[in-house]
């Protein structure tokens, strides 16, 4: 076999194994080759919902020091006019 016709065969190989990935990624995505995001929101609502966790966890440990405490307690008398 000449270097022109392993070559061409070789291309030709290459170009079946890359249809046949972006068969089965296709059917792995559901959208049968078409370019899709259709995961994105969910992956984006993770992320939001992994940030609010970790502001809230940062919350809790600020408001549980005294300084804290004591400011929040001196706020709410004024309010009351204690």
């Amino acid at each position: 076999m000449g270097h022109e016709t392993r070559s061409r065969v070789a291309r030709a190989a290459w170009r079946r194994t890359a249809q046949r990935a972006a068969s089965v990624a296709g059917r792995l995505r559901g959208t049968r080759g078409r370019p899709d995001d259709a995961g994105m929101a969910t992956a984006e609502y993770a992320i939001a919902t992994l940030a609010a966790v970790g502001f809230a966890g940062v919350l809790v440990v600020v408001l549980k020091g005294n300084e804290v405490k004591g400011l929040l307690s001196g706020i709410v008398r004024q309010a009351l006019g204690g």
